[in-house]
């Protein structure tokens, strides 16, 4: 089967999992998830494999293939897995639950290589473009770097006691970091390289993006240069786009009818796809603000999305 050149899956509350043709908005492939929500989607670096969090497990699917049936399931994680990545090669996996751990992932045999304790309910997770390094936040509102190379947590702040932190993105060149919580903020810092090679955080910026919940933070990719988008997705139904210069706020896109729990970007930045409660996923021309495609079919929440539209080596 060959391989699509873009990749977008969707999964719900309904216990499925969506491949769509993003131009389009037909769906081709659904997968049966019946043994837990899936909480995050992740597609591997060379888009062969989707990684589905779920309770408590991470399951790995084949994308190019019609089987059901995961390749290989990761099992060591004790509640529910909020958070999932890979390593720039492909060669390892990271993981964030609800049972307070951070776990690196041995990905071709399923073994958990490495554990970190985060006291706290994990909800989000990212790796540091440096590959050396994950940044995790936790329920309790604490943010922690975690040095892979010390296999140690190097830093540890906490932009707000007792507010959890929801989502955490770094800039792709890893000079900024962005933290949202629950109560609409987002708090910006400069990442400054420190001695050896431990990444510090100076604060730039807080900005009170929403009133409610914000659900995902992302910041723009590297294609997208010279500018430099920060969106935001709420439980308001809105995702607002911010310019990191000075954060202003560029444009909100409104459309969703519920909650907007995920949001991704093409790889040039030109597009944003998102997720909504009101069981749709949108994908969205950044230019305008306009929904341009609805994707529907799921018949509960759409909480996770995940879209690979850049060529493995370089963008076409």
């Amino acid at each position: 089967m060959a391989q699509p050149s873009v990749i977008l899956a969707t999964a719900s509350y309904d216990h499925t999992i969506r491949f769509w043709e993003a131009k389009s908005g037909r769906c081709y492939r659904t997968i049966q998830y019946p043994d837990s929500q899936v909480n995050r989607l992740e597609i591997t670096p060379d888009k062969r494999f989707l990684a589905a969090a779920g309770n408590p497990h991470i399951r790995l699917f084949d994308v190019n293939s019609n089987s059901p049936q995961p390749v290989i399931s990761y099992d060591s994680h004790t509640s529910n897995v909020m958070a999932v990545g890979f390593h720039c090669d492909g060669n390892w996996m990271y993981s964030g639950s609800e049972d307070g751990t951070v776990r690196i992932w041995d990905l071709r045999t399923g073994t958990c290589q490495r554990e970190y304790e985060s006291r706290a309910a994990v909800n989000t997770v990212v790796l540091h473009p440096n590959q050396k390094e994950l940044i995790s936040g936790d329920q309790n509102g604490n943010i922690r770097v975690w040095d892979l190379a010390a296999n140690s947590c190097s830093c540890e702040l906490v932009p707000e006691v007792d507010t959890a932190v929801r989502s955490l993105t770094v800039m792709w060149d890893g000079s900024m970091v962005v933290a949202a919580n629950n109560r609409g903020t987002c708090y910006v810092w400069r990442l400054l390289k420190g001695t050896q090679t431990i990444t510090s955080f100076e604060p730039l910026h807080k900005l009170q993006a929403h009133d409610g919940y914000i659900l995902k933070c992302l910041l723009s990719p590297e294609f997208c240069d010279p500018n430099r988008y920060l969106a935001t997705a709420s439980s308001d139904h809105t995702v607002k786009i911010w310019n990191v210069d000075g954060f202003k706020l560029e444009r909100t896109l409104v459309g969703h009818q519920r909650w907007v729990w995920d949001c991704v970007f093409s790889v040039d930045g030109a597009y944003l796809i998102t997720a909504s409660s009101d069981t749709t996923a949108r994908l969205w021309m950044m230019s305008t603000g306009e929904a341009i495609r609805v994707y529907q079919g799921h018949h509960k929440a759409t909480v996770c999305c995940a879209l690979h539209d850049g060529a493995e080596s370089a963008p076409s």
